[in-house]
């Protein structure tokens, strides 16, 4: 056990708690994890458009009335998805209030996720229980989420003007890859602060070569997933391995190679489908190098990816069921801290080599 002498202090000298932050990060985390899984139910249902502005303190709670109900419902009726879509297929005020409430239910989450970071972190810095050298740190966390909640309004708002009957799919990808950054960089100072307590000189961990390897191609691979959500390409094939009843499917590239790339829902359905390995290759090999240091990390991150292929294809073959997608995008928030884990751990060791 450590002695006092041995205990990690704040900027200020005063004794720092790790074990208290790094309990309440993982909260976060979680927390974090949850808004990912709505995000995609949000997403699924074509729920993100049905709120036309952003009202950060008054928007926190829903209509309260008949008469506010229907106020709403004509701000949707403006947007090209109701003008377009929803409208020409019937939708009701009953229909309204059910992609409503998906959306103003991620946005409460949003704010409580900030407010769950906001004050504690207020709390431990007033009380100088932050150990030296973390405050920048969770300074820049609480940034990106700042961030994540502006990406998520321009998100909302590429879809609110001109003939959009969806978000911007680059913006979607911003506002959901922000989002599993931040909860990587919850996990990864977590456990950073997890060694600080149990070693009171312990330096945060390096990130290796192997891992920033395996992040980049995952990384690749959660941008293609986002697109390939926000182009609705998962519909592009219900079958598996072959698509069309061939290996490469038939896509547009009248417009050039890269807007085929980065905007033809066939191609990229394909891209996704198959980068996959490319990203599975990556992840066995982290998995193996963490092997040594943190079986459990190892594990997690095989059964991660192992369970996040079989839940693609099974969303693919089921013509995108909604509870199979919303569990493949959850697992992919899974994978995220699987490898930050797993990455940490091999980081950890080679601070300590």
């Amino acid at each position: 056990m450590a002695t006092l002498s041995e205990v990690p202090v704040g900027e200020s000298g005063a004794r720092a708690s790790p074990v208290a932050l790094y309990r309440w990060l993982f909260m976060v985390a979680a927390m974090v994890v949850t808004i990912v899984g709505i995000g995609g139910i949000t997403r699924l249902t074509e729920s993100g458009l049905s709120i036309t502005q952003w009202q950060p303190v008054t928007g926190t709670l829903p209509p309260l009335s008949e008469q506010a109900w229907q106020a709403e419902f004509a701000k949707y009726q403006a947007t090209p998805e109701y003008r377009l879509e929803a409208g020409p297929a019937g939708m009701t005020l009953a229909d309204f209030k059910f992609i409503f409430f998906w959306e103003w239910f991620h946005r409460l989450l949003g704010r409580l996720i900030g407010l769950a970071f906001a004050l504690p972190l207020a709390w431990f810095w007033i009380r100088q229980m932050i150990p030296q050298g973390y405050k920048l740190r969770l300074i820049a966390l609480l940034a990106l989420g700042g961030l994540q909640g502006t990406f998520g309004w321009l998100m909302v708002r590429s879809g609110l003007s001109g003939d959009m009957t969806d978000v911007s799919h680059f913006w979607l990808s911003v506002h959901l890859l922000t989002a599993l950054f931040t909860l990587a960089g919850l996990v990864w100072t977590a456990l950073d602060l997890r060694r600080l307590s149990r070693v009171p000189d312990a330096k945060p961990a390096r990130l290796s070569g192997v891992a920033a390897i395996a992040a980049i191609v995952l990384f690749m691979q959660l941008l293609l997933g986002a697109w390939v959500a926000g182009l609705n390409a998962g519909l592009a094939s219900d079958t598996w391995p072959l698509m069309q009843g061939r290996f490469v499917p038939e896509y547009d590239s009248s417009r050039g190679l890269f807007w085929a790339i980065t905007h033809d829902p066939y191609l990229l359905h394909f891209l996704h489908r198959w980068w996959a390995w490319v990203a599975v290759a990556a992840l066995v090999w982290l998995a193996r190098k963490v092997r040594p240091l943190d079986r459990r990390a190892s594990i997690a991150v095989h059964s991660a990816f192992g369970t996040m292929v079989l839940l693609g294809i099974a969303t693919v073959m089921t013509g995108v069921n909604l509870w199979l997608a919303v569990a493949h995008q959850l697992t992919g928030a899974l994978l995220v801290i699987a490898t930050a884990w797993a990455a940490h751990a091999i980081g950890t060791a080679r601070r300590t080599a």
